[in-house]
């Protein structure tokens, strides 16, 4: 038996000057000291100057659905609808998907794979590593953020180290490079940028994915070369 249906709606307005699709993450609160739930919703393609309202759903699989006191916004993420990952769904013109996971924490080391995937009938070629640039919430590259080649520069085993070679990706092929970085605090401000732009290789159309990085007070991420992967 599913609980009652429960819904809060929402608005969304584009600020921006060109076309974007926002994820954003509600914090649902009910009884006092309970912990607190989330839920998502994305809203695609607003066009800039546009406000569209949408909902999201509140409702639980108990059967006793509590009453929400209260639906707060936690967190808001845009992306350019040109730069959008396409992790599924009709291959982009481009003949390739660019996306990432949801990573993997552990004591105080991330680890982010992007995933390259060759959806077009050419083969596509990489050699090296991906250009990576990382962006602040006003989508601005972040000063004191610094990229290194080589994953373990910042721990070792993560998957992301190792030379970078030349790889020939037929239709249907992927490949991936791995994103680590640790949130090391010390002296200092802490760097933060929740997106991440992303050109497969020289020339490549950019794609933006949201790997929420926390940089600590080094300011230091590294990023493995593309690998041939399944």
């Amino acid at each position: 038996m599913v609980g009652s249906r429960q819904c809060a709606t929402f608005e969304v307005t584009n600020r921006e000057k060109e076309p974007f699709t926002y994820a954003v993450t509600f914090k649902l609160l009910s009884d006092p000291g309970a912990a607190p739930e989330f839920r998502s919703a994305t809203v695609r393609s607003v066009a800039p100057g546009r406000t569209v309202t949408s909902t999201v759903d509140l409702t639980t699989d108990s059967v006793d659905t509590p009453e929400r006191s209260r639906v707060e916004i936690a967190k808001v993420r845009s992306v350019p609808v040109d730069e959008a990952p396409a992790p599924g769904g009709p291959c982009p013109p481009s003949g390739v998907r660019v996306y990432a996971d949801d990573g993997d924490a552990a004591m105080g080391l991330r680890v982010v794979t992007l995933h390259l995937e060759n959806c077009g009938t050419d083969t596509y070629r990489v050699d090296g590593y991906p250009r990576v640039s990382p962006l602040g919430e006003d989508h601005r590259p972040v000063d004191g953020a610094r990229v290194l080649h080589d994953g373990s520069s910042i721990a070792m085993s993560t998957g992301a180290d190792g030379p970078p070679r030349p790889l020939a990706l037929q239709p249907g092929e992927r490949a991936y490079a791995g994103l680590v970085w640790r949130n090391t605090v010390l002296s200092g401000t802490p760097v933060n940028a929740p997106y991440v732009r992303v050109w497969a290789k020289r020339g490549a159309a950019p794609v933006t994915v949201t790997p929420e990085l926390d940089l600590g007070t080094t300011g230091k991420m590294a990023v493995g070369p593309w690998k041939k992967g399944d």
